[in-house]
Formats: C-alpha cells, sequence, structure tokens
C-alpha cells in the first residue's frame, strides 16, 4: 500500500483498491511526483455534478474533478474525484474498455495535480499526448479489473 493514498468508493462499483495503489506506485514513477496526501474518491454521478456545480459553477455531469490543495506539482495533497458512471458512458461512445477509461480518468487526474490543464487548446493537446502515452504504457496492467460494476 502507497503512503498517504486513499482509495474511497461511494460509487454503486467495485474498486479494485489494491490494484490502485499499485497503479499508483508504477505512475508515481513514470509521472515524476510524492504523495502527501492523495485520496481518489469514486463518486455517483449526482455527486460529481453537485461538486462541478458547487465549485466550478458548471451545471452539468462530468467525469473527473481534480483539486490540488497545496499548489505543488511535484508532492501531491489533493483529491480526484472520479464518476464511474459518466467513464462508462465515455467508454462507449470512445469504443474502449470500461478499464482502460478509468486508466485514462485515473492519468488524467494526476496530471491535473502536475499542474497540466485542459482550459486552453495548446495545453489540451499537450496533456493529452501525455495522457495517450501513459495510457499506452501501462494499458498492459488492466488484465485486472481496476473497477467493475454488479450488474
Amino acid at each position: 500500500m502507497i503512503k498517504g493514498l486513499s482509495v474511497n468508493n461511494e460509487s454503486s462499483f467495485n474498486v479494485n483498491k489494491r490494484f490502485i495503489h499499485k497503479l499508483i506506485g508504477i505512475l508515481s514513477k513514470q509521472i515524476d511526483f510524492e504523495i502527501i496526501f492523495l485520496q481518489i474518491n469514486f463518486v455517483s454521478s449526482e455527486y460529481i455534478l453537485w461538486l462541478n456545480k458547487t465549485y466550478l459553477g458548471h451545471n452539468y455531469y462530468t467525469d473527473i474533478i481534480t483539486f490540488n490543495y497545496s499548489g505543488e506539482n511535484y508532492k501531491f495533497d489533493g483529491e480526484i474525484f472520479i464518476c464511474p458512471d459518466v467513464g462508462l458512458k465515455n467508454a462507449k461512445k470512445y469504443k474502449v474498455s470500461f478499464n482502460e477509461e478509468m486508466l485514462r480518468l485515473i492519468i488524467h487526474g494526476l496530471l491535473h495535480l502536475k499542474g497540466y490543464n485542459d482550459t486552453e487548446t495548446a495545453e489540451k493537446r499537450k496533456m493529452k499526448q501525455l495522457e495517450n502515452k501513459f495510457v499506452k504504457e501501462n494499458k498492459f496492467l488492466i488484465k485486472e479489473n481496476i473497477i467493475a460494476h454488479d450488474s
């Protein structure tokens, strides 16, 4: 288990917390970061909508929201909120496996904590290139389910 990492599941999906710890350990070397405190939260679509409205002023569902509490880009103190419901829809939309989409979202959140942004076109392009690189490098790991749905 990674010190300072907490995985919280409040969604209707089954989260493989042990695998996420393993994945974060690998990604911490590839992306180059340390963890002071990092909580990865898997939440319902209602909760992600509430977060989006309350903290970002957006009235729509999203797949991920990241909060960096320290502003530090190498020693993470933050939270990542992932909505598996939206992730499942995106996996179908982009014709990728659900686990690959979950891998992408975790990487996306870590890149936000690292200081990358996806609001401006040039920044978004750079972030997407890195996201694709790390997904490609780690896709072989998802032989296990990162997350699964009961139904």
